[in-house]
């Protein structure tokens, strides 16, 4: 049974932890509502880039590089993870989808972004034969032209022959859905069959501009992937630290409960004491 100081000293320990998660959560609100303004401003770019994209691939014969299929012998799977946790199962999700898309094939090379999703593997004997550190601190463009790069090198050098991206999709605060998307050979755009493709004069050649736009496409679909973890890992971190802080409060009511009782026990044995007292000095 705990003592009456120990269960204040509880209860003030307790208070400490409820105030550091209200903290973590207003600046995980906060970082979040950034994040998403984000993903909002770039999905315009996104629309009509693939309409671009759609336009081009449609006119020119010649295949781009980056667009050929080949048979698949050797699948590169991206993971993209958080660096930080005390965000639930938010991590731990990807990782699992990651985990199963790399049973599906024979010969693999695992890539992680995000130290969680590196100590994830490693923890299970998988160590990944590539890494990107420290990505969202800050999270910038440039982080995403250089694992694009790196994932479009071993496309290229045929050291692999597809490249998968595994990441948690932002659908809101309370949602966040792990995907995977092929990134390489890009899947060429569907023709949309409401709306009439128009025949551009293009400047300069389609060719050229195709070289262009085709890794364009492939940088922005990792700068995605990247915008998307990061509202994803503070929403998730917001609404655990959120549960966090309630349970702390239910908590410190339990706490606070006991030591009531714990306090009443000691003064009704007080009293008794002290009735017990006048009853033997009257006798």
């Amino acid at each position: 049974m705990a003592t009456l100081r120990q269960l204040r000293n509880r209860v003030g320990s307790v208070k400490n932890i409820q105030r550091v998660t209200n903290a973590m959560k207003l600046v995980a609100a906060a970082k979040m509502r950034k994040a998403q303004e984000a993903i909002v401003a770039a999905r315009p770019y996104a629309r009509q880039l693939n309409r671009v994209l759609q336009s081009l691939t449609q006119s020119v014969e010649s295949e781009h590089p980056l667009l050929t299929e080949r048979p698949v012998e050797r699948v590169a799977v991206a993971v993209v993870t958080a660096d930080r946790g005390l965000c639930g199962a938010f991590n731990s999700n990807v990782c699992r989808q990651a985990q199963a898309e790399l049973a599906n094939y024979a010969d693999t090379d695992l890539i992680t972004v995000g130290r969680k999703g590196r100590d994830y593997f490693r923890r299970r004997g998988q160590a990944p034969v590539l890494h990107h550190a420290d990505v969202f601190r800050p999270l910038s463009f440039n982080h995403a032209l250089q694992i694009s790069h790196d994932l479009s090198q071993r496309f290229l050098n045929g050291q692999v022959d597809r490249v998968l991206l595994v990441f948690s999709e932002f659908k809101s605060v309370a949602q966040q859905r792990p995907v995977v998307e092929q990134l390489l050979p890009v899947v060429k755009p569907e023709a949309i069959e409401d709306e009439k493709l128009l025949d551009y004069i293009f400047e300069p050649e389609p060719e050229r501009l195709l070289d262009a736009l085709v890794p364009l496409h492939v940088n922005y679909q990792v700068w995605r992937a990247l915008l998307e973890c990061s509202a994803g890992e503070q929403a998730a971190r917001m609404t655990a630290m959120d549960n966090a802080t309630k349970n702390a409060g239910d908590l410190i009511e339990d706490l606070v409960r006991q030591m009531n009782k714990k306090r009443q026990a000691s003064i009704t044995l007080e009293l008794m004491d002290i009735i017990g007292g006048a009853e033997a000095v009257s006798q």
